[in-house]
């Protein structure tokens, strides 16, 4: 286990709340309303994340937007290397992805590597009309070519920086905290 050292605070709970209230509107211009639009929340993070910017979307435009979670852990490609048994946490999908404008989200975007396991893992599960990308936070250094439609703060980091994303539905605090690596 690496030793992060806390840095500094990047983003405290009134950043993250206007982020999400900032992206819920992006969403809503973007696909000219919310008619055919669901949120999927990749596991851990991204859940309470979509469930968030549904809740203001129902603010904004006064109408429920499907939300579900998705699971990607049997999609990673790094689940060979990772030297321990993954946990299953399951995907909870009640709607037909088919011919929707898809919004996944997430908390944080670094290589791009779980953004490409959970467009594996939607694709499985039907014919979305497009995929929309949602993070809190896009800390650069991308290994694949993927970009967020919607990003809450970009963080320019360096590969020995750590960004972790706390959050009171996990019994923390909301907070962004930028960390680094200790030798």
């Amino acid at each position: 286990m690496k030793n992060i050292v806390k840095k500094t605070s990047i983003m405290d709970a009134d950043g993250i709340r206007r982020a999400l209230i900032r992206i819920a509107h992006e969403i809503t211009e973007k696909n000219r309303g919310v008619e055919n639009v669901a949120l999927v929340g990749i596991r851990t993070r991204g859940v309470p994340l979509a469930a968030r910017i549904a809740e203001e979307i129902q603010k904004i435009e006064n109408v429920a937007v499907p939300t579900g979670s998705l699971d990607i852990t049997l999609y990673r490609d790094d689940l060979t290397t990772m030297g321990y048994n993954p946990v299953i946490h399951g995907t909870e999908i009640d709607f037909d992805v088919t011919g929707k404008h898809i919004v996944l989200v997430d908390d944080v975007l670094y290589t791009g590597r779980t953004i490409r396991a959970a467009l594996d893992a939607l694709i499985d599960m039907g014919r979305p009309k497009s995929i929309q990308l949602a993070v809190l936070i896009d800390r650069g250094h991308r290994e694949l070519p993927i970009r967020a439609d919607y990003a809450g703060k970009n963080v320019p980091t360096s590969r020995r920086e750590t960004i972790e994303v706390a959050l009171q539905e996990e019994g923390k605090t909301d907070e962004v905290i930028l960390g680094e690596i200790a030798d």
